[in-house]
């Protein structure tokens, strides 16, 4: 039982939680002791807190996962985890979460009480909003990053990462929604109701909007920040993101991907080798470059 309700809770979702690390690594406090320690900390609390969201998540869409060609095998719509169980598993898990992220902190822990409380509005009713949907899901990534704030004395984190964060997170959801949209096809919104509300040709357009802002803001953030190297190396890493966006934008039209953003960032060389090498000059450029 345990397995399948750690199952539920989707580890392998938990790499966005990862996006709590951005203050620690931004304002160069990666190599601190106690400011790592704490990140870690909160780290771990989020993956709990996220877990939490799932094992909710998929008991109120449990009769809609057992139509999904892939939900379907999830322990829940399987049978494999009873209902029961997984209603055990979120009372113990919320109380663990919400005791933990308080204790470490009580901005912290409004933070997580916020992302939790986001979610179930999510999952109850907004989910089936279109466009709010989407936005709402990335507005989970923000308090990721905010909650990696609030667990530093920050002085030189830059409100542009906010902004990148928030357009980089419409640009996967939208992408998303059009995976699901080609997948379900004509019985798409049988499985997801808020995919009546979408049209490939209205999220292709916002996919355009919302990428053409992500690398804009990315571009103003890397020589206008004042937190970064005076001599504007940042402006480097560019072309990273550049290629990360265009190649994201042909696994969503040619391969027909993007229906899991999370396996994509884990499983597409080209990608993480994008990933991994920007991640690397932004260290370089910011611990060595001054």
């Amino acid at each position: 039982m345990l397995r399948q309700i750690l199952k539920t809770m989707r580890p392998r979702q938990w790499a966005k939680n990862g996006f709590l690390f951005a203050a620690l690594v931004f304002d160069r406090q990666l190599l601190s002791p106690l400011p790592l320690l704490r990140t870690v900390a909160g780290f771990g609390l989020m993956c709990l807190a996220s877990g939490l969201v799932y094992v909710i998540n998929d008991l109120v869409d449990l009769p809609n996962d057992r139509q999904h060609p892939t939900k379907r095998l999830r322990p829940l719509a399987a049978g494999s985890l009873a209902p029961r169980s997984a209603v055990g598993a979120a009372i113990v898990l919320s109380v663990v979460t919400l005791a933990g992220s308080f204790g470490l902190g009580l901005r912290f822990g409004l933070i997580v009480l916020t992302y939790v409380a986001s979610n179930l509005l999510y999952s109850f009713w907004l989910k089936h909003v279109p466009i709010i949907d989407v936005m709402l899901v990335a507005s989970g990534f923000v308090l990721r990053v905010g909650a990696g704030v609030v667990l530093l004395t920050v002085e030189r984190f830059s409100p542009w990462l906010y902004v990148c964060m928030t357009l980089l997170a419409l640009f996967l959801g939208f992408g998303k929604r059009r995976a699901e949209l080609v997948l379900l096809a004509d019985g798409a919104n049988s499985h997801r109701r808020v995919l009546d509300g979408y049209t490939i040709p209205l999220l292709d357009q916002l996919i355009v909007i919302v990428s053409a802002t992500t690398l804009m803001a990315y571009s103003l953030y890397t020589f206008s920040a004042i937190n970064l190297p005076a001599n504007h190396t940042m402006m480097l890493t560019i072309p990273f993101v550049v290629y990360a966006i265009f190649h994201y934008l042909h696994l969503i039209h040619v391969e027909g991907a993007g229906g899991a953003p999370e396996e994509l960032l884990l499983t597409d060389r080209p990608l993480l080798a994008t990933i991994f090498l920007w991640g690397l000059a932004v260290v370089a450029i910011l611990y060595l470059g001054q």
